[in-house]
């Protein structure tokens, strides 16, 4: 029996403990952390859990009967709390984004390779039916080499938002919709498609004049083969019509799911090549549908990674590669350069400070923003 301990009772909480309770003659939660223990008790009532209750998280740590911790804290606080846990000789699934700065994230992974533990980062959007089944159906090389790829990040979300404490700031949350909402499709972007050779970027923020960070923006990515890739992030599009196409030289598929294929007559122009879309259309339907989908399904897939059957599907690399390309991003729209990749130490947003950087740039596009100056933000200092 594989014991559980939560960190952080947010909204994001429940669904980490209705996964867990899907498989409840696997593991069991045995312990309940949040800085308002009220929190806490009251979570715990609501689900009808037997469990100790801790102010502290590393107090917590001293119990040792915990094998798992699920970190569903705020942001900036993934890091401190991963790497203890880690040094504590435990697993570790920790929401997204994994960290504030790719130097947290590699903090993180140095800690999990000493640790020999598991450190999984939640990517629940990989474990859904439609995902997986479009990761497959590109799999079979069908399409054709990708020439095009369209990720449409599209959220909204009223003023009162980031009211929030935590939201909307650079030295907490750590950015905006780029990080916070994109993070999911940008996950399974790179996930499908492999990591870009470079970034070009603009951000802005157009609504939220209660947030320091932005609330749109728009990436081009280039390969080295010349495809290209366009991410919007978003959360000022009413109606969140999200999708992910990818164009390749022979066809066109999409989640939701859609195909097109077309092949060339005499004179250049299309007419539909329905052999080759009654092929894609076989390769999706085929295909099984999880069993589990969502946080369950990647609950399912760390407890399985424990118990010996297999590795976790999004480790600590994966989950860096996913705050690498938002990075990027970040780092394109404020500095109005185009960025290579990958990032290393050398990029000046690596570190933890990097925010501060990342806040200035963006104040000073912002006429709405008076009287900024770099005392107001604190920032943390280096992980080891």
């Amino acid at each position: 029996m594989i014991n559980v301990a939560i960190i952080g009772t947010g909204a994001i909480a429940a669904a980490h403990i209705k996964g867990y309770q899907f498989f409840q003659d696997r593991c069991n939660i045995v312990a309940i952390c949040d800085i308002y223990p009220e929190k806490a008790e009251k979570i715990a009532a609501d689900f009808n859990l037997d469990v100790e209750v801790y102010s502290d998280y590393k107090q917590m740590l001293n119990v040792s009967q915990v094998d798992l911790l699920s970190v569903c804290t705020p942001p900036y606080t993934h890091a401190e709390i991963a790497i203890d846990s880690l040094n504590s000789d435990k697993h570790v699934l920790v929401e997204k984004p994994m960290a504030s700065s790719l130097e947290e994230c590699d903090a993180m992974n140095k800690a999990q390779k000493r640790s020999g533990k598991f450190l999984s980062v939640v990517s629940q959007n990989r474990f859904t039916n439609p995902m997986m089944k479009l990761k497959n159906v590109l799999g079979t090389k069908l399409m054709g080499p990708i020439v095009h790829t369209q990720i449409d990040s599209f959220w909204w979300r009223g003023h009162s938002y980031y009211d929030l404490w935590w939201r909307g700031t650079w030295e907490k949350e750590g950015g905006g919709c780029t990080l916070n909402h994109a993070v999911h499709h940008i996950d399974i972007f790179h996930w499908m498609n492999g990591m870009p050779s470079e970034v070009t970027a603009i951000a802005t923020n157009t609504s939220h004049d209660n947030a320091e960070v932005e609330d749109l923006s728009v990436a081009i990515c280039r390969y080295p083969n010349g495809s290209l890739a366009q991410i919007t992030s978003s959360v000022v599009h009413h109606g969140e019509e999200q999708q992910l196409i990818f164009q390749g030289k022979n066809a066109r598929v999409s989640v939701p799911w859609k195909v097109t294929a077309s092949k060339s007559k005499l004179n250049g122009f299309p007419e539909k090549d329905e052999e080759l879309e009654n092929k894609l259309t076989e390769a999706y339907q085929q295909l099984k549908d999880l069993e589990y989908e969502g946080h369950a399904a990647q609950v399912e897939d760390v407890l399985s990674a424990i118990e010996g059957k297999k590795q976790v599907l999004v480790d600590g690399i994966e989950g860096r590669k996913t705050l690498e390309l938002i990075t990027a991003i970040y780092q394109s729209s404020s500095l109005g350069q185009t960025v290579k990749l990958p990032l290393n130490d050398h990029s000046p947003f690596y570190t933890r400070d990097g925010v501060l950087k990342k806040a200035v740039h963006f104040y000073e596009k912002k006429k709405y923003v008076e009287n900024f100056s770099e005392q107001e933000i604190t920032l943390g200092g280096k992980y080891e």
